[in-house]
Order: structure tokens, then C-alpha cells, then sequence
């Protein structure tokens, strides 16, 4: 993780001119530095470090450093007006509407601007007021963070200032659990030695202590009146965002001090296990390591929404062809023949027959204004609301996501994805700790060529089951212990009888390396059964464990030393404690793979332990023992085989002489400010050879509950899953095995580099040779794998394909020159597995399949390294566990387990898909139904222009009297159970087609409103032509649009309730309110005159018309006639072509829930008593909201204490009416 860091801040530092620090180091490198020239740039001249007075304010104050204070608002008082308003006229569709209303304003506009502009207000105040609202909450969290209090050194004495105030250079105290306001240099603790412990929670949500040790020099600065003599220069580098590395000096009394991370802390982190510390600021606000890492996620826009813009532009084509047909129609009706028009002599340019072209387009502007209402205003508010509330109220609090034992809830991060959610076609996941749990165990060992462990993992179970073998468990030793991290069965070693095996000095040196050998801090008594290890990995604690249970039990940590209490080394029952002073410690980062300890003996005896990858280990092996490493290498694979994370152990006698030369170059790479990180490696380099192999580490890392059936699910539902991992092949593929997603009847193409005739030319050395060879090995089979599958793929019977490949393959695979292939023979498998992957090559497969294949993709993972495939794809899922939290904070939504993919995707994926897919096709069809019955009007004006409805019908049809039922269509729609969902996951099948979003469909909704708006219209005007009201009167433009207004807002709402798969009282109360609701305005409206508007057109209308039979008859008949052809194409189509939901609606028509309860009883019968306890939590019917029965399934409606009692408790009246109210016929469609 560190290695991923430090070449992005090796990358930005270059760019930024950051790539040389202080005359020393220039002065050594001058013509290394003057080619640092990357990516065609020429490097900028900036300073290249930063030079911080300590304790001196006055010094400091010319640079002038960045204040404490940050903020993470978007708006100020000033900018939110512009600003906001500028964001939301970014959006086509509201800049379309601004220039409408703007239009509106001028002469040639038949309707009045309140028309156009009170929709648009409406929907940019909503937007601003959501805007406000969230930037106020990140107001308020800033001015509760920079007025934290801390203690700064000001006259000899600490004083509380607010964070906010805090400058560079200052001297800060902070004390226990307190958090660190800026990074600070550390300089002094309360603890002896200089020691502190930190918790980086808050940076990258690992929970483990993390040491810090301060320079021994300021050691003594700890109390005010010592501190105050503290005047200390610091050369170090310009902030950046790299949180792992920091290079530096500490100039003091002439002095230089090479500081590294291990003496930086950092903003965020808080202080544990420690009284107080003492340190100076070095970054402050906006320039501090964790604020210069907050980068919003990468901006996702869903599949769907994309095809939304396509059908705004297919409308803005209707829109003009529509304005072109009436603008020509003017130009060729204009003509002064018709007298009663009085266009004879002075008339306004609109209507002046003598120049019939300027008619033609001041008409087509006239009518672009008129017909405006046939983009949908509210389109994209009300798809954010339904959106926002899918995941605030539904993913958020699903208690089928949510996991009981890390008391951790789904968390969608971002509400731009939730229809992404239900048209995912390929998954790419990471294997530790997404497939499996990252609890590691240390399993097996192999020690001087003998292999130890006698258990049975979970992958050779699988295998064995496969090829139909019994399994026979092996009965447990007197001596086998299970414990966390640690579940190891084998008599030889445990308890002292180490000491009788054919070589007990290889044993005693393996249990030593596995104890002395890391960065793991002791907590608590120091004693084997109340110790806690906290490690920076779970392999790091499991290996610590094991040497404890060996009889090598470290539990003591200073910054220079460690202690082990050794069992039965001298001689048997005999316990020694004995103190290793650590010398240096090369640390493991992802370049290096390994990690080495210098320790010095009690007897003066210097020792090199190293442990890390295989591949490295045997590099730097010594010359010999070539049996022992045939042996091990053979013992290696066998633990792959098995599923299980292997590491090599090896160490070097050092003489003194040799270490004392070595030393000396250490510590200058240490001291260096350029490159530092470079050159400890190229330090390391020089002691990490010609190593002495000790043996070999097996740790188990067990699959994660439910992941087998999970896969099953998801490739049923057709989705295809990658594995992309950086374990070893053998690993990978029994992996494969183990969850499902290779069985023994698929045909498997494996491209490896791990064969003898690689092999062969890789040991000849030549890098020219050895890439051509690949290349051309690559080449070569990835043509023979893909004219197989593709033969394959034209029988009927062929088998399913799986492709195997190595990330040393991949590499070459992904040329240019090769990638179609590869991505040609990818798709035509159903399983693909890429082992020993980098996290670059892990986001270019994702990358390859999503812009190659133009497939909807998904990423899953769970640490660091999996960041830059989350970002890469379609959708990203963080998987909150035991790796941080880096994951999670670059995804789009978070889950704890695997198997709540299935939830995720056929659940809340699947019904987002289908709900908003409707939502917009709905708001296609009534904007475009409202819109023709105004265009067919025009035919009847002589192409003028004239309006058929009242300004503020027009105003208020979107935002009013349809707005409502379409938001709860597309919140509690649901065509299938979540339970069906899952039981039937071919349904997803539909959202990986995009069945509900298609041309056709849209089509489907144009035709039926194309039919409605002329039955609205020359029904309405047809039966008006005779008819009269009470005063004999006959019926004018107004009351008939009026009519037909009445008969568009009853039959639109309507329509929607014939979309509905199941029907709640949210759904009847939205619709019959939002029809009330016009009556209700119209009869307001209507009773009401002022001068100052065109009311007067409408006045009394409305009661007019109620008091003739005209207006019942209509009402009664138009409705019915418009929605007669829906109707039977309904009915047709459930009958002749249904969909695959409505085939299931139909299997369970009369028992929606039965599946359920069967379910449900199935698992409880293989639970244990917690785990029950567990699951019944989980299936509690969610009572936070009471409307979501019906949008969710709410399978039992008993106690909840009388379940857990095992007593069943009778339904009480409101639940049988409930589900009474379930199984009525509901499903319309």
C-alpha cells in the first residue's frame, strides 16, 4: 500500500517541481536532477522543500504558511446564489427552460411568463434549498472542528487556543485520545523512551495501534518551561497527499536529524495509551496529508441516465418538427382573403401576410414557447428524490444487509447508481478478504524439508468432494490449539517436542524469526492468554500468534528491543526471557514483497531474519542446499493447492564489520531528503542476500458465509464474475473451486509464464530474449484458446469455459496489439481468473471489458489496492473490513459480506431499474399526451399560436397534479417479492437486456399517447359542439379546455395505476389526491378575478360546466374510450408475450409470500443458538417506516420476544387485513 503512494507522490512531486531537496543532495546529484523530465513536461521551477522555524512565530510569518482553519463547503454567503444557479443551468434541460421563459417574456409568446417560470423556479428552489441544506451541515461540521481546543507553548506556559488559530511551528501539547489538530512533528512523550501509540481510524479505518518514536535529541523537551528552549529548524517537503512517506530534517543546534514517518503525525489520527505528547506543527488546514487526500470520488453517471439524455433530444426532435409544422402551416394559412382577421393594412410582423418568411419563424418561436411543456421540468428533481430516498430509507436500512457481528448496515455512498445496480453483467472482485474473511489462521508449516499441520482446509475438502473421494477428518491431538489466528494440530512441535526432530537448531530459528520478525505491538497483561497483538495485517498477528503457541512468546516492545519468553530452548520445562535489541528494521511494502529485522543476540551475536514472497526469497538465497529448496518449492505448491497464503523465512549470520559498513550507508539513505525511499531499498539490497532458507508458513484465510451460493445466484442471473487476485495460480483456481465459480465440467484455458520452456529462457537472463518469448507464447496461445472457444461456442453441447491467466502474461496480453483478442476470448467464457495481478492490472481488465465490451461493470474489493478497480468501473463496492476502510471511501456503495451482493443487485438493483424505468417512460408519455392535445388545437387556429389551455394549468400539470404518484410509483413499485427476486435471479436477465427501456417501449408509450391526446381533444370538442349550459349558451374555448384539461389530469393518473405491479395506500392516496387536488385549484381558481392576469378567461368556468350533464358524460366516457387501447394491449401482451416477472406474478398469484416462510424455516433449522439469534433480528419486519411492507418483504409479523421464545404468537387483525390486502389480484399488468 505504501509502494501505491509513493509513486503517485514520486509522480505529482515531479510534475509540481518537487523532486529535489536542499543543496546537499543537489550538490551530489546534479545530472541525476537534470533528468527528471517526465511525461513530455518541462518540470516547473518551484521551491523544492519547506524550511519551519520551530516556536518562532515572527520567523515563520514572511512565508506565510496556510491557516489551521479549513472548509469543505462548496457555497460562501456571496457565491451561493451565483454559484448554485450556475450549477443547476449546467443541466440541458433547465438552461431549455430558461431561455423558454425568457422567450415567454417578449410579444411573440402566447402564454404568459408565469407559465414557464414558475415550474422552473419551483424546481431550481427545491435544488437550492437541497444544496443549502447539505452545505449547511458541512458548515457546521467545519465550525465544530476548527474551534476544537488545543494546547499551544505561548510565554513559557500552554494555553487553549481553538484549532482554527494554530500556525506552523507552533509547539503543541496534545494528551490522551485526544486528536491531532495539523501534522506534527513528534518530539516528546510521557511515555519512556519516546514512544507513543496512534490510532489511524479516522485516516484509513484501521483500528490497530500504530507506533511512533521521536527523535532520542528531543526527548527532553516535554515539560513548558524545557519546551520553550526548543528553536529547531525543519527542512522537509512541500505537502502532498501521500500519507505513508515523508521525507525531512531536523536541523538542531547544528546538528541534522534525518526524520522519516515514524516521527510525523498526522491530522485525523487520535492519541491512545499515552498521557500527553509534545510536538511542532508542520502542515496546517487545507495543505495537512489527510485534507490534501479529500478528492471526491470520481463523478459516475448511470447507463440509464445516459439513454435519458438520448430520449431529451429525441423529444427537443418532436419538439422542433412539431414548431416546423406549424410554423410552415402559418406561413402558407397567413393570407389577408380571410377579412375577419383584419390583416389588411398596419398589422405586427407575426401576422403580416406580405412577407409570409419572417411569419414562418417568428411563429416557429411562438410555438416552441407554446409547446415547451414536452420536456418534463420535473423529470430530474423527482428522479433525485426517488432516488436520494432508495438509498437513505431502503439500501441504508435493508436489515438483510446488514451484518450483526461488525454491527455494520449497507451504506450507499452516492444515489447516482441505483438503476446501475440492476443492469451489472460483469463483477471483477478481489479475493482476500471480499471472497474470503481475512481472519487468518496459521494452518501448516514446513521446516527444514518436513511438512507440519495435519488439518483439512476448506478448499482440499471441496476438491476431495469433487472428485467424489471420502473425507476422512483426522481426530484432534491432546496438543492441537485453536485459538484466533491460530488453529494448528501437529504433536511434534507443540510444547517442547520440537526439540526431538532431526534438526531442532532450523526449528528454534523459525520460531525466532516468526517472534522477532515484525512491526506488532503487545497490549494489555503480559501474559499468553490476556495479551492482544495489534498488527498492521491479520497474517502478521496469526504468525506472532503461532510463535507464542510454540513456546516463543513475544510480549514486550520498546523502540529498540523486543522480549521473548523462550520455552524449552536450553533444555525441556526451562522459560528464559530474553531481550533482542532490533538494530534496523527494513520495512514490507508492495515493491519489495519482504520484510527484514536487524537484532543483536544477548551474546553480541547479529542476526538478519527475513521473511516475505517466495519469488524474492529464493532471489537471494545463498548457493547450496539445492534439495532443501527443491523440497520447500515442492511443499509450496501443495500449500497453494490447498488454498492457503504461503511466506519463506530465511536469515544471515552478520559479522560485525560487515553490519558496521552497511549501517553506515543506511543511515545515510535514511538521512536523505531525495529519493529516500529509493535508496533504503537499494540499501536493503546489499544485506538481503545470500540468506539461509529456514522453511515455510501456511495461513488459512477461510471463505466468507454464503460466497458459493452467492456466485450460483448471480451467474444464474446471468451475470459473469471475475476473480482478479495477486495469490499464486494454484491458490486462485482452488479458490475458484471452492465458491462455485469453476466446476469440474467446464473446459479451462490457462495461459501461465510458470513453464519450463519460460522457465528455460528466463534462466539464460536476457530481458529482450525473455519479452519476446512471452509475448509470442501469449500471442500464440490466446489464438489457440480463442479458435477453440469459439468452435466450442457453435456446438450445441459445448461445454462452459473458464480462462486461467498470470498477471506476467497479462501484461503482454494487454498490448494493444493483443487486447481484442484477450477481450474476444474473455467474453466467451463464463469464468475468469487473472492471478498475481497488480492493482494497475486489476483496473485495465476492468477498463478493458467496460470500454471494450461497452458492458456494465462492477467492482468489489475491500482494500487499498483495490481502489483503482473500484474506480474503474461501472459501479464500485467497498467491502468494509479488516484492510481499512480505503476501499469503502473510494466506492459507491459499501457492504460487510460478499454475500449481499445478492441483495444488492437483485433486490434494491433490480426494482431501482424497473422503477425508474418506468418513472421516465411514464413522464414521457403524459408530458407528450398534454402536449398533442395543444398541438392538434393548432390546426384549428390557422397555425397561429393560439393557446388551448390556461397559463397556469399549464404551469402547474408537472409540478402539481402529476408530480406526486410518479415519485411513489418509483419508490414502492414492486413487480416481485425480495424473496422471488432471489429465488428467481433469471428475472435479472431483463435489466442486463434493458428490456424496460428500449425503443420499442418508448414507442409503445408514444403510440397510446399519440391515441389519448385525440380522443382528449376532438372528443371534448366534438361533444361541446351542441351542447349548452343552463343559460342556453353554447360552450367556448375555455370551458372546453377546461374539459379537456379535467380529462388529461383523471386519465394520466389513471394510466399510472394500470403501470402498477402492486398497489399500497400511498399509491391510491397520491393518485386520487393529486386528481382532487385539481379540482380542488380549479374551483379556487376559478372563483377568483383580478385585473392583473388573464384569470377572467376561466372565470366560473368550472361551475358552469358542473352544472350541465356535458361535463359528467365526458368525464365519465373519455377516460374510458383513452384508456380502452392500453387496457387491451395489456392484456394481449400479459396473454401473448409477458414478461418474465409477469410469469412469476402469475405462479404466485395466490400465495405472494409462500416461498418465504418456507425459507425462512429451512435456515433456522441449521443455525446455532446465537446464529438464530442473529437471523431473527434480521428478519424483523421494518417498523422504522410502516408503509414499507409493501415495498419490502415483511415475512413474519409475530413477536419478536415470543419467537425467540420458541412460542408462536397469534397475528393480530391489522397484519391479517395486511396480507389479506397482499393477495387481492393487484397485479395490473
Amino acid at each position: 500500500m505504501s509502494g501505491i503512494w509513493e509513486r503517485t507522490t514520486r509522480a505529482s512531486r515531479t510534475l509540481r517541481g518537487r523532486d529535489s531537496f536542499g543543496s546537499r543532495d543537489l550538490a551530489g546529484n546534479g545530472d541525476r536532477s537534470s533528468r527528471t523530465i517526465r511525461l513530455g513536461r518541462v518540470q516547473p521551477q518551484a521551491p523544492s522543500h519547506r524550511t519551519i522555524y520551530c516556536n518562532d512565530r515572527e520567523a515563520n510569518l514572511p512565508v506565510r504558511y496556510k491557516g489551521n482553519s479549513i472548509s469543505t463547503t462548496k457555497y460562501n454567503v456571496l457565491t451561493f446564489l451565483p454559484k448554485g444557479l450556475f450549477e443547476q443551468f449546467r443541466r440541458v434541460a433547465n438552461l431549455y427552460f430558461l431561455m423558454i421563459s425568457i422567450l415567454s417574456t417578449t410579444p411573440i409568446s402566447p402564454v404568459h411568463p408565469i407559465t414557464n417560470v414558475v415550474p422552473l423556479s419551483l424546481v431550481l428552489l427545491v435544488s437550492l434549498i437541497k444544496e443549502a441544506f447539505e452545505d449547511w451541515k458541512r458548515f457546521q461540521n467545519d465550525k465544530s472542528i476548527n474551534n476544537a481546543p488545543v494546547d499551544v507553548l505561548q510565554n513559557k506556559k500552554w494555553e487553549t487556543i481553538p484549532w482554527k488559530k494554530l500556525q506552523v511551528g507552533d509547539l503543541v501539547r496534545i494528551k490522551q485520545d485526544g486528536f491531532f489538530p495539523a501534522d506534527v512533528l513528534f518530539l516528546a512523550s510521557s511515555n519512556p523512551d519516546g514512544v507513543c501509540y496512534i490510532e489511524t481510524a479516522n485516516l484509513d479505518g484501521e483500528t490497530n495501534l500504530k507506533i511512533r518514536k521521536a527523535l532520542e535529541r528531543t526527548w527532553d523537551y516535554l515539560l513548558p518551561e524545557k519546551a520553550a528552549e526548543f528553536k529547531g529548524e525543519i527542512q522537509c517537503e512541500q505537502p502532498n497527499n501521500s500519507l505513508y512517506t515523508f521525507t525531512g530534517n531536523l536541523i538542531i543546534e547544528n546538528q541534522t536529524l534525518p526524520l522519516s514517518p515514524n516521527q510525523i503525525l498526522l491530522r485525523g489520527c487520535s492519541l491512545r495509551n499515552t498521557e500527553y505528547i509534545v510536538g511542532t506543527v508542520l502542515f496546517t488546514g487545507h495543505e495537512t496529508k489527510v485534507m490534501m487526500n479529500s478528492m471526491n470520488v470520481p463523478s459516475k453517471r448511470s447507463t440509464l441516465e445516459r439513454k435519458l439524455d438520448k430520449l431529451i433530444l429525441a423529444l427537443f426532435g418532436c419538439l422542433f418538427f412539431m414548431c416546423l409544422i406549424g410554423a410552415i402551416g402559418s406561413g402558407v394559412f397567413i393570407n389577408r382573403k380571410y377579412y375577419y382577421l383584419a390583416l389588411s393594412g398596419n398589422v405586427e410582423n407575426q401576422f403580416n401576410p406580405s412577407n409570409r418568411f419572417v411569419v414562418t419563424i417568428l411563429t416557429m418561436f411562438t410555438l416552441i414557447t407554446l409547446y415547451s411543456t414536452i420536456i418534463p421540468i420535473s423529470l430530474y428533481v423527482s428522479i433525485e428524490m426517488i432516488k436520494f430516498i432508495q438509498c437513505t430509507q431502503f439500501i441504508n436500512k435493508d436489515l438483510d444487509m446488514y451484518h450483526i457481528e461488525s454491527n455494520t448496515p449497507a451504506l450507499a455512498r452516492t444515489s447516482n447508481l441505483n438503476e446501475e445496480l440492476g443492469q451489472v453483467e460483469y463483477i471483477f472482485s478481489d479475493k482476500t478478504g471480499t471472497l474470503t474473511r481475512n481472519m487468518m489462521e496459521f494452518f501448516k508449516c514446513s521446516i527444514g524439508g518436513e511438512i507440519y499441520g495435519t488439518g483439512i482446509t476448506e478448499i482440499e475438502r471441496g476438491s476431495l468432494e469433487r472428485k467424489g473421494l471420502k473425507v476422512n477428518e483426522a481426530n484432534k491431538s491432546t496438543t492441537a490449539i485453536h485459538e484466533k489466528g491460530f488453529n494448528f494440530d501437529d504433536a511434534r512441535l507443540m510444547r517442547g517436542a520440537w526439540r526431538n526432530e532431526a534438526n531442532p537448531e532450523i526449528c528454534k530459528e523459525f520460531f525466532r524469526c516468526l517472534a522477532i520478525c515484525h512491526t506488532v505491538l503487545p497490549e494489555g497483561e503480559e501474559s499468553p492468554e490476556k495479551i492482544v497483538y495489534q498488527a498492521a495485517s491479520p497474517d502478521e498477528a496469526a504468525l506472532v500468534t503461532a510463535a507464542k503457541n510454540f513456546g516463543f512468546f513475544f510480549y514486550r516492545r520498546t523502540p529498540t528491543s523486543i522480549v521473548v519468553r523462550e520455552s524449552h530452548v536450553e533444555k525441556m520445562g526451562k522459560i528464559q526471557d530474553v531481550v533482542y535489541e532490533i538494530l534496523n528494521v527494513l520495512e514490507f511494502n508492495s515493491t519489495r514483497k519482504r520484510q527484514s529485522v536487524v537484532c543483536r543476540y544477548p551474546n553480541g551475536k547479529l542476526v538478519l531474519y527475513c521473511k516475505g514472497a517466495d519469488s524474492v526469497i529464493y532471489e537471494r538465497l545463498a548457493d547450496g542446499n539445492e534439495d532443501i529448496k527443491r523440497i520447500m518449492r515442492e511443499h509450496l505448491e501443495q500449500f497453494g493447492s490447498a488454498g492457503l497464503r504461503t511466506l519463506c523465512l530465511a536469515y544471515r549470520e552478520l559479522s560485525s564489520e560487515l553490519y558496521e559498513k552497511w549501517n553506515e550507508k543506511f543511515i545515510q539513505a535514511k538521512s536523505s531528503l531525495r529519493e529516500r525511499e529509493k535508496k533504503l531499498d537499494e540499501v536493503a539490497e546489499l544485506i538481503e542476500k545470500e540468506l539461509t532458507l529456514i522453511g515455510s508458513t501456511a495461513i488459512e484465510d477461510k471463505l466468507q458465509v454464503g460466497v458459493p451460493s452467492c456466485i450460483e445466484t448471480l451467474s444464474k442471473a446471468g451475470i459473469k464474475i471475475w476473480i482478479l487476485t495477486g495469490d499464486k495460480m494454484e491458490t486462485a483456481i482452488n479458490i475458484a473451486y471452492a465458491c462455485s465459480l469453476i466446476d469440474n465440467e467446464m473446459k479451462q484455458f490457462i495461459i501461465s509464464s510458470e513453464t519450463d520452456a519460460v522457465r528455460e529462457v528466463e534462466d539464460k537472463g536476457d530481458p529482450v530474449v525473455i519479452s519476446r518469448f512471452i509475448r509470442d507464447l501469449v500471442k500464440t496461445e490466446l489464438e489457440r484458446c480463442l479458435e477453440e472457444a469459439q468452435h466450442d461456442l457453435h456446438t450445441l453441447t459445448g461445454p462452459k469455459l473458464a480462462l486461467v491467466i498470470d498477471g506476467k502474461c497479462l501484461m503482454y496480453a494487454l498490448d494493444p496489439n493483443l487486447r481484442v483478442k484477450l477481450l474476444k476470448l474473455s467474453l466467451s467464457c463464463t469464468a475468469v481468473v487473472c492471478c498475481r495481478v497488480s492493482p494497475l492490472q486489476k483496473a485495465q481488465v476492468t477498463s478493458l471489458v467496460k470500454k471494450g465490451a461497452r458492458k456494465i461493470t462492477l467492482s468489489i474489493g475491500d482494500g487499498a489496492n483495490d481502489v483503482s478497480m473500484i474506480q474503474a468501473a461501472h459501479v464500485g463496492v467497498g467491502i468494509s473490513g479488516l484492510e481499512g476502510m480505503q476501499a469503502v471511501m473510494a466506492s459507491d456503495f459499501a457492504i460487510a459480506q460478499f454475500r449481499f451482493l445478492t441483495d444488492l443487485l437483485l433486490v434494491h438493483g433490480r426494482w431501482s431499474y424497473v422503477r425508474l424505468c418506468k418513472v421516465i417512460t411514464y413522464f414521457f408519455y403524459k408530458n407528450l399526451t398534454f402536449t398533442l392535445t395543444q398541438f392538434w388545437f393548432t390546426f384549428q387556429t390557422g397555425f397561429s399560436g393560439q393557446r388551448f389551455y390556461d397559463d397556469w394549468f399549464q404551469s402547474l400539470y408537472n409540478v402539481i397534479f402529476t408530480a406526486l404518484p410518479v415519485i411513489i410509483v418509483g419508490l414502492f413499485d414492486k413487480d416481485v417479492s425480495a424473496s422471488l427476486s432471489k429465488k428467481h435471479p433469471e428475472l435479472y436477465k431483463e435489466g442486463i437486456q434493458n428490456t424496460f427501456f428500449k425503443w420499442r417501449v418508448v414507442a409503445v408509450w408514444a403510440f397510446f399517447s399519440f391515441y389519448q391526446s385525440l380522443v382528449f381533444y376532438y372528443f371534448t370538442v366534438t361533444a361541446s359542439q351542441n351542447g349548452h349550459n343552463s343559460s342556453g349558451k353554447t360552450f367556448g374555448l375555455w370551458d372546453v379546455s377546461t374539459m379537456a384539461f379535467t380529462c388529461v389530469v383523471v386519465t394520466v393518473n389513471l394510466r399510472l395505476l394500470m403501470a402498477c405491479n402492486s398497489i399500497t395506500r400511498w399509491h391510491s392516496i397520491s393518485i386520487s389526491g393529486s386528481i382532487l387536488a385539481w379540482f380542488l385549484f380549479i374551483f379556487l381558481y376559478s372563483a377568483i378575478m383580478t385585473p392583473y392576469d388573464r384569470q377572467e378567461n376561466v372565470y366560473f368556468v368550472i361551475y358552469v360546466l358542473m352544472s350541465t350533464f356535458y361535463f359528467y358524460l365526458t368525464l365519465l366516457h373519455v377516460p374510458v374510450v383513452a384508456l380502452l387501447g392500453d387496457f387491451i394491449y395489456l392484456g394481449l401482451q400479459r396473454w401473448f408475450a409477458p414478461y418474465d416477472y409477469q410469469i412469476i406474478q402469475e405462479v404466485y398469484r395466490n400465495n405472494p409470500e409462500e416461498n418465504t416462510r418456507t425459507e425462512h424455516l429451512e435456515i433456522g433449522n441449521h443455525l446455532t443458538p446465537d446464529e438464530a439469534r442473529s437471523y431473527a433480528i434480521t428478519q424483523l419486519p421494518r417498523e422504522t417506516s410502516k408503509h414499507t411492507g409493501f415495498a419490502f418483504d415483511s415475512p413474519g409479523y409475530e413477536s419478536f420476544f415470543a419467537s425467540q421464545q420458541g412460542v408462536f404468537a397469534p397475528q393480530k387483525p391489522w397484519d391479517v387485513a395486511r396480507r389479506a390486502s397482499m393477495r387481492q389480484p393487484t397485479h395490473l399488468q
